[in-house]
């Protein structure tokens, strides 16, 4: 299990739109599939396989829900969403629900309904110099973050004495890696799991400095109290039956709860 030192949340704005998709478990159930909104560029949570095929941790979640209500996990509609369609995606009525690495705040609470968490996520470090183990290896060293993000907070507290140097994308920080110009990168535990995994030669920390929970994104309305039932209860008989640890190992990503063993947590509707 990771060790989790700090917390710290995020803020995002959200767009209004019109509907085409979202419903009530009734009329989803009717209609006889499930839509819902994912990432396919987000090894491992959600990605495209060599076939083409959207695969990943995510996307066995929205099977497993399929499956929970029509006995047929092929029984959905994937729909890639970026970052910043997530939630206009479920406000426009365009997917039932989204499970795309979005993470808990208070300010997206205030338009959506989120599940119980079904991840902790957060902040942690990327290297492919094999002397950097710790956070004690990260003092008075340059450490590249995404510009604007919540890493940096977390890092100007956890680490003053270290350099950060901002970044407009991952892809940026990995060539301040390549170049020496960094020893190390602050991102997300779930993104930099990915890098890893494609670039063998970098290696995680065993560290996060914060811990975010990821749950499905769902609409407000006491009309969607059915489907928000239905996915909380499901989350949590696979917590308890230990499906979601299983498939959090299958696709390499760390637990960074501080709570418990497991890496979901429930928390009551």
């Amino acid at each position: 299990m990771f060790k989790t030192i700090f917390s710290f949340g995020m803020v995002a704005g959200v767009l209004l739109g019109a509907p085409a998709f979202a419903a009530e478990l009734s009329e989803i159930q009717a209609r006889g599939y499930l839509v819902v909104g994912v990432k396919d560029n987000l090894q491992p949570l959600g990605f495209l396989n060599p076939e083409g095929e959207i695969v990943g941790f995510e996307i066995d979640l929205a099977r497993r829900l399929a499956e929970e209500i029509f006995a047929d996990p092929n029984a959905l509609v994937l729909q890639p969403v970026t970052n910043l369609d997530r939630l206009p995606a479920v406000l426009e009525d365009r997917v039932d629900l989204v499970i795309a690495a979005v993470t808990v705040t208070e300010a997206r609470s205030r338009v959506v309904s989120f599940s119980s968490p079904y991840y902790f996520d957060g902040t942690s470090f990327v290297t492919r110099r094999p002397e950097i183990q710790s956070l004690e290896d990260l003092q008075r060293q340059a450490i590249a973050a995404l510009d604007g993000s919540s890493a940096v907070s977390a890092l100007r507290y956890i680490l003053p004495t270290s350099r950060l140097v901002a970044v407009a994308s991952y892809q940026q920080g990995l060539a301040l890696l390549q170049q020496e110009q960094a020893v190390a990168f602050a991102g997300d535990i779930s993104v930099l799991t990915g890098w890893v995994q494609e670039q063998p030669d970098y290696h995680l920390l065993p560290v996060a400095i914060s811990s975010e929970p990821l749950a499905a994104v769902m609409p407000k309305g006491t009309q969607f109290n059915g489907l928000r039932q239905l996915v909380n209860g499901a989350l949590g008989r696979w917590c308890d039956q230990g499906w979601l640890d299983e498939r959090i190992d299958y696709w390499g990503l760390p637990r960074t709860s501080l709570l418990e063993d497991s890496a979901c947590l429930k928390v009551p509707s």
